[in-house]
């Protein structure tokens, strides 16, 4: 079932693409009319201000269907399976389409590229001050703007269809967990403070797996507590697929 939402899913965006293509196509030649007008009256002696033009074209069509395309491979495909957090989903997406809106904007208008680049530093840097963001978070939402980022520049159909496939790939082979075993760690506070010490760690391991029903293949001690005889142990194990 949730192979044929997918399925659906990628169907719908196909067919919001060749929407796009024929109605962007009844744009381009109505702008071709403007031009060939602005032209006769230049010609005319007519003056006529001198403003940047942002234009809807196939170049935007294509380039935006390949950036969302991608997003809901490496997002929907690749990263949601293994963390669940619909929150960073949605900051995700909108952090990427905000990035190629607004970089295609600075493409199509006399503001220099180096404002763009200069966009994505200060997006790339932020921070919430409500909660962390782990590592991995943070190098997601890097890569959700360099796509928007990359997609929106104004390069050739080509270059785009590789550089998208080389984030997808390379995100595939070191987050997938069909390729690599996805570690996961918790937290707990432990009682028994006596096997804390270095010759008792074996015995420790398996009373951990026994009492957590993980199947803990590493632990590292965080802080011990002799007041209370208690400790604070990180426990990591696989997640199962």
């Amino acid at each position: 079932m949730i192979y044929i939402k997918h399925a659906l899913l990628c169907i719908l965006i196909l067919g919001l693409a060749f929407g796009f293509f024929s109605a962007f196509g009844q744009s381009d030649q109505t702008t071709e009319n403007m031009s060939i007008k602005n032209a006769s009256e230049n010609v005319a002696g007519v003056s006529t201000n001198s403003t940047d033009v942002v234009t809807i074209n196939e170049r935007f069509v294509y380039a935006i269907a390949i950036d969302i395309s991608t997003m809901i491979l490496i997002f929907g495909f690749i990263y949601f399976p293994n963390y669940r957090n619909k929150e960073f989903m949605f900051t995700f997406f909108l952090f990427n389409i905000i990035i190629f809106i607004i970089t295609f904007v600075l493409n199509k208008t006399n503001i220099s590229m180096g404002a763009a680049f200069g966009l994505f530093a200060v997006f790339s840097m932020l921070r919430y001050r409500t909660e962390g963001i782990s590592m991995k978070e943070m190098t997601y939402l890097l890569i959700a703007i360099a796509l928007g980022l990359i997609n929106a520049i104004g390069l050739g159909l080509l270059p785009i269809l590789v550089f998208n496939a080389i984030f997808i790939a390379f995100i595939f082979i070191l987050d997938h967990p069909i390729i690599f075993k996805q570690e996961v760690s918790k937290t707990i506070i432990y009682e028994k403070i006596e096997l804390i010490k270095p010759e008792n760690h074996t015995i420790l391991l398996e009373d951990l797996r026994k009492r957590t029903g993980f199947d803990i293949h590493r632990f590292s001690i965080t802080s011990i507590d002799f007041l209370k005889d208690a400790t604070s142990i990180n426990i990591y194990y696989y997640k199962k697929r």
